[in-house]
């Protein structure tokens, strides 16, 4: 059962090669140069870009993290030691067992997103993804969970979550929320 206080990133697969590899092998990979800045979270919720034909478009599946490690896309992937990235660094996020989830949260009017965080509690009441946005008044919230989390893990400095008075702007920029447009 998830918590209701489970913090979860919500991440994308691109490939339905990638939901293999997670529900094959227990891990899932992020660029360092575009990964958000805590990967140490509960769950990963993960969106299924418009490759999955009539599951596209929408986050099917969750996995609890288990740990994570920076590594190469080399290490990654022995077969692929020529790919144009092989060098690059990446997070292997090692995962549990695909958890199904009974209703899959559809897009509605959102296609193309990027990571982002929610709570257990958002995403066990979500019925699009436009439901997994942590309100305004719960970000400091979530922000404090998430640099409490970073914190523990001691796997970022805290000079990286200056505790200070921030911008909301800011913090939805932090939390992978972008706000411009008000009616996604």
């Amino acid at each position: 059962m998830i918590e209701p206080s489970a913090l979860i990133l919500v991440t994308i697969l691109k490939e339905p090669r990638d939901l293999e590899i997670a529900r094959v092998l227990g891990w899932y990979r992020i660029p360092l140069r575009s990964a958000p800045k805590v990967v140490g979270v509960d769950y990963l919720a993960f969106y299924q870009t418009s490759n999955f034909g009539a599951e596209k478009w929408q986050i099917k599946y969750l996995a609890p993290v288990r740990g994570y490690e920076l590594t190469t896309r080399a290490e990654l992937f022995k077969d692929e030691l020529d790919n144009p990235y092989a060098k690059h660094e990446y997070y292997k996020i090692q995962i549990g067992a695909l958890i199904e989830i009974a209703s899959p949260i559809l897009a509605a009017k959102w296609k193309r997103i990027t990571f982002f965080y929610t709570t257990g509690e958002y995403l066990l009441q979500a019925n699009t993804v436009n439901d997994l946005i942590v309100e305004s008044d719960e970000r400091r919230l979530l922000w404090r969970a998430l640099y409490e989390r970073a914190s523990a893990q001691e796997a970022y400095t805290l000079r990286d979550f200056q505790e200070q008075n921030i911008d909301p702007m800011i913090i939805d920029v932090l939390l992978g929320l972008n706000l411009t447009n008000k009616n996604r």
